[in-house]
């Protein structure tokens, strides 16, 4: 059995029903044991060099995003290919448009190691989102990346201050009045 760490954001309709929805039809899926799932997190939306290229650009509506811990019986490759699978069936279009209403992305299938074109482990982007690191750290503060020996935490504190206002923690519930800033983990 493998154990995978998945990202989940969605910046179009209900974010937190949105990552919730995929959380279930992974835990749906045979072979797919959910373990954890952070708090939601609340982001602005990340704006990629490619897509400015591309004339591309997410919408106004901000992120929600979380970390989900499971554990599996399907390799890599399968996994990824039912998160893709889960993604298209909620709506989904990787062609239209960079908003979307759910995005999985496979952050790390146990200390596997691989550089394929359309699966990287572990995710290259991992050390350079706070958004994928809050979660994260949540879940498994100790646990160290493959290829940069440092902890989720270590990776977290190693982020520039500058943007630590950006990210709000939340609650699966909607909470009643402010939400409270994180710049860490609390």
């Amino acid at each position: 059995m493998g154990r995978a760490y998945i990202g989940l954001g969605s910046n179009l309709g209900d974010g937190r029903q949105n990552l919730l929805a995929a959380w279930h039809r992974l835990g749906e899926q045979p072979g797919v044991f959910l373990l954890a799932l952070s708090h939601p997190y609340l982001t602005r939306p990340l704006l990629k060099p490619e897509w400015m290229a591309d004339g591309l650009a997410p919408g106004d509506n901000l992120f929600t995003n979380g970390v989900g811990f499971v554990e599996c019986a399907l390799s890599a490759r399968a996994l990824l290919t039912v998160m893709l699978r889960i993604e298209t069936e909620l709506g989904r279009d990787r062609r239209r448009t960079v908003d979307r209403p759910i995005d999985l992305d496979l952050l790390y299938y146990d200390d596997l190691i691989l550089a394929e074109s359309d699966l990287r482990l572990p995710h290259p982007e991992i050390p350079n989102r706070r958004f994928v690191l809050a979660p994260l750290t949540e879940l498994a503060p100790a646990h160290r990346h493959p290829l940069l020996g440092l902890t989720s935490r270590e990776m977290l504190e190693n982020l520039p201050e500058d943007d630590a206002d950006e990210l709000q923690r939340l609650n699966w519930r909607k909470q009643q009045g402010p939400l409270a800033r994180v710049s860490g983990v609390h």
